[in-house]
């Protein structure tokens, strides 16, 4: 009986009883192409339409991947089965189509009607508000989901959805990461001028100290802090491409990362709006058929449908191939976040270590304490005007001196040179008087020397043999050296 029914589809179409074809505007083109079959006697094809449905046609619906339909490359969703090996299938159920497909011996050829269609047509109004429906239901919770009747199963179980949150709380802490570093380098920076500074003060004072040995040590002492200096500043550069590296990461990986799991998603909207699409119409068929009524679309080729079919197909391919790079994307983060965050601490503590290690060395290279100096034939008389004795003059000023200790040298020939020199240790046990000039003084005297822009004292002498330093370089800014700015 099923045999009669299908001759009698057959006499029908062929008496061309059915309405005329409505392609929607769309070019339809014949062509032919042979497949080898797989393992599993197919060649990767699902088919709809047929005698037993009230479409006059038989179509692909779906192309398989990695089959000898996918390989080919020919068949697409949408396209039209007109024959088999040679024969037609023209009125044929779907079903003897796939049985001619799988008795044959050998590769099989495949006569159909190329359906040119272009993805756009099928992105209706309707395409775009499920997009919009799968987003809200993928950001409401399950229970008011479930209130609404939606189904949100199939976009909360993507893993790919909690990588894309957890890649929040990576940038986040990466964020913090690298303005804390900022923050402490910032800080270093800012000790290492502290050390330039006080490294300043001390040339200076040993650049106008008379006594060799005592403009020696200060000297010594000074560049010894002006070396920690530059130390510091060698440290910072090594430390510049860990910053880099952080901002890298967190201003390219992680956004790039982001934005292609943004496209997935959107792809990934798309293709479910389009099976949601593609079940509905089924739904409209199957209740068309139960109360026998016929379909518009269905008796003209049903080329909405397959147009759908079409969009579903190119929908699904870029949804696979953005999946993929997504994975790859993600696999690739989270070996560098593993391994870039131990990289770079070893790089800081390195760095950090080597600074520490020649500051060291260093300080030690200038042990130069206790030093003794002239404070009262030279501190108190280095202005050439008169001797500094704060308003004291004759025995007063002899008596208010008197809290120096003498030290006496004694000549080869049991002579004394009567110079007093005090010791830099001893100044503790001694009540200065005259102290508030002395202060006063040595403030004129480190403001007219410009410590903060002394260099290595370097001695010039001038028509009046008078030393001089000499101008230093300018010193560089921590955004100059770090580009933290």
């Amino acid at each position: 009986m099923a045999y009669k029914d299908n001759k009698m589809m057959r006499n029908v179409y062929d008496e061309e009883e059915y309405f005329e074809e409505d392609t929607l505007g769309m070019k339809v083109t014949s062509g032919s192409a042979t497949f080898d079959k797989n393992d599993k006697n197919m060649i990767g094809i699902s088919i709809g339409g047929g005698s037993t449905s009230y479409c006059p046609c038989l179509y692909v619906v779906q192309v398989f991947d990695n089959t000898p339909a996918a390989k080919e490359g020919s068949l697409a969703s949408g396209d039209e089965l007109v024959g088999v090996n040679g024969k037609s299938v023209k009125g044929f159920a779907k079903a003897e189509v796939a049985r001619l497909i799988q008795s044959s011996n050998g590769p099989v050829t495949i006569n159909y009607n190329k359906l040119h269609a272009d993805p756009k047509q099928g992105k209706t109004l309707d395409i775009i508000l499920k997009k919009v429906k799968h987003k809200v239901v993928e950001n409401i919770s399950s229970s008011a989901a479930d209130a609404l009747g939606l189904s949100r199963a199939i976009l909360t179980n993507d893993s790919l959805v909690k990588r894309h949150n957890e890649l929040e709380r990576i940038a986040s802490m990466y964020t913090g990461l690298v303005n804390h570093s900022k923050e402490v380098l910032k800080a270093f920076f800012s000790l290492s001028q502290v050390h330039k500074e006080f490294g300043d003060v001390f040339s200076c004072i040993g650049v106008r100290e008379p006594l060799p040995r005592a403009s020696d040590a200060f000297s010594k002492f000074g560049n010894a802090h002006r070396n920690m200096e530059k130390y510091a500043i060698v440290a910072l550069k090594k430390l510049k491409p860990m910053i880099n590296d952080l901002n890298t990461y967190l201003t390219k990986a992680v956004p790039d990362t982001k934005l292609t799991i943004k496209k997935y998603l959107n792809a990934k909207f798309e293709y479910l709006s389009y099976c949601l699409k593609v079940k509905e119409m089924d739904d409209e068929e199957y209740s068309y058929a139960a109360v026998r009524e016929p379909l518009y679309r269905l008796e003209t080729g049903n080329y909405e449908y397959r147009l759908v079919l079409r969009c579903r197909q190119e929908a699904r391919k870029k949804f696979a191939k953005l999946r993929a790079d997504v994975l790859v994307k993600i696999e690739l983060l989270d070996n560098k976040h593993v391994q870039d965050t131990v990289i770079q601490l070893q790089k800081f503590v390195s760095a950090i270590a080597m600074f520490h290690t020649n500051c060291y060395e260093a300080m030690q290279s200038a042990t130069v304490f206790p030093i003794e100096v002239d404070l009262f034939e030279k501190t108190f008389n280095y202005n050439p005007s008169g001797r500094i004795n704060d308003g004291l003059d004759g025995e007063e000023a002899r008596t208010a001196n008197v809290g120096f200790k003498d030290v006496v040298e004694t000549n080869a020939d049991g002579s004394r040179n009567g110079q007093q020199l005090t010791s830099v240790y001893a100044l503790d046990d001694v009540p200065l008087l005259g102290a508030s000039s002395f202060f006063e003084d040595s403030k004129d005297l480190f403001s007219s020397a410009n410590l903060a822009n002394l260099s290595n004292p370097q001695l010039q002498t001038t028509s009046n043999s008078e030393p001089l330093l000499e101008k230093p370089a300018k010193t560089p800014s921590v955004d100059d050296l770090l580009d933290l700015s």
